[in-house]
């Protein structure tokens, strides 16, 4: 998959991005109350042994909307298919997925990082949502940056999901939230995109494609090989960005590497 763009030139021109030393977190603190963007809540219950200690057994609904997650490549199918062919009838309850499971980026990831401020840039707290960024945003947004979006980058779009939450309160945003419009994949493609997200579910939604829900997963996950994160937290370093005027910096990212699983993983 596109993971493989992120090469050791790759990473080693991003280890030069690094000027100021500071790190910032790029998932969204871990919310446990039921609420309109989140049914099914982390469960967590605190164990105590004999000994004293403490542990902790959770129940976790990943692919929900207040989760930072990224999509392994056996997440979406088309056509009975996942990425480079496999039979998604490979994939069992109970069992996971035979190929394409997270394991496979237990190396981690280490790369240049773009964030896409559209809020800052529109001059708006965020954007409304079923917002759609398209191609013309993302160049608008090279020029406002001074940024050329290139191989390898991991390409992350604040939508300022997290600032109006704060304002009005939780939405269904798997339902109705801005995002990527299916017409920019052929430009990620173009430009070798190797990662993938935003802060909510990265598709905009609802899509405006009939019958496809969520093209950019499918598209991006399925025929890409594209890795997508999402419900990413991007209001910390959209501060600490707009401060320096710069938009670009050093990510990392480590996924849980247990086998056959959908999506794992934390990012800074």
């Amino acid at each position: 998959g596109t993971i493989n763009l992120i090469t050791p030139a790759v990473r080693k021109e991003a280890l030069k991005l690094v000027r100021d030393g500071v790190s910032v977190s790029l998932a969204h603190t871990v919310d446990k109350e039921q609420a309109p963007d989140s049914p099914r809540p982390l469960q967590q219950a605190m164990t105590l042994d004999n000994a004293g200690h403490a542990m902790d057994l959770y129940t976790i609904w990943y692919h929900g909307s207040v989760i930072t997650h990224i999509d392994s490549l056996c997440h979406y199918s088309f056509q009975g298919k996942i990425y480079n062919g496999f039979d998604r009838s490979n994939i069992k309850e109970g069992v996971g997925c035979p190929q394409n499971g997270i394991e496979n980026q237990k190396n981690g990831i280490m790369t240049r990082g773009i964030l896409v401020d559209m809020p800052l840039m529109k001059k708006v707290p965020y954007l409304e949502p079923g917002t759609p960024v398209t191609v013309a945003d993302l160049e608008a947004w090279e020029k406002f940056a001074g940024i050329t979006i290139r191989s390898g980058d991991a390409l992350f779009l604040r939508t300022g999901r997290w600032a109006q939450r704060a304002e009005k309160g939780p939405w269904n945003v798997a339902a109705n939230s801005a995002g990527f419009h299916a017409s920019v994949l052929p430009w990620l493609k173009k430009r070798d995109v190797a990662l993938l997200g935003n802060d909510a579910v990265t598709d905009v939604q609802p899509s405006t494609v009939q019958g496809s829900p969520r093209p950019i997963h499918q598209v991006a996950i399925v025929a890409m090989g594209l890795p997508l994160i999402d419900v990413m937290d991007l209001e910390a370093v959209a501060k600490e960005a707009a401060q320096r005027k710069r938009w670009d910096f050093l990510l990392t990212a480590a996924a849980v590497p247990m086998p056959r699983l959908t999506n794992q993983a934390e990012t800074e």
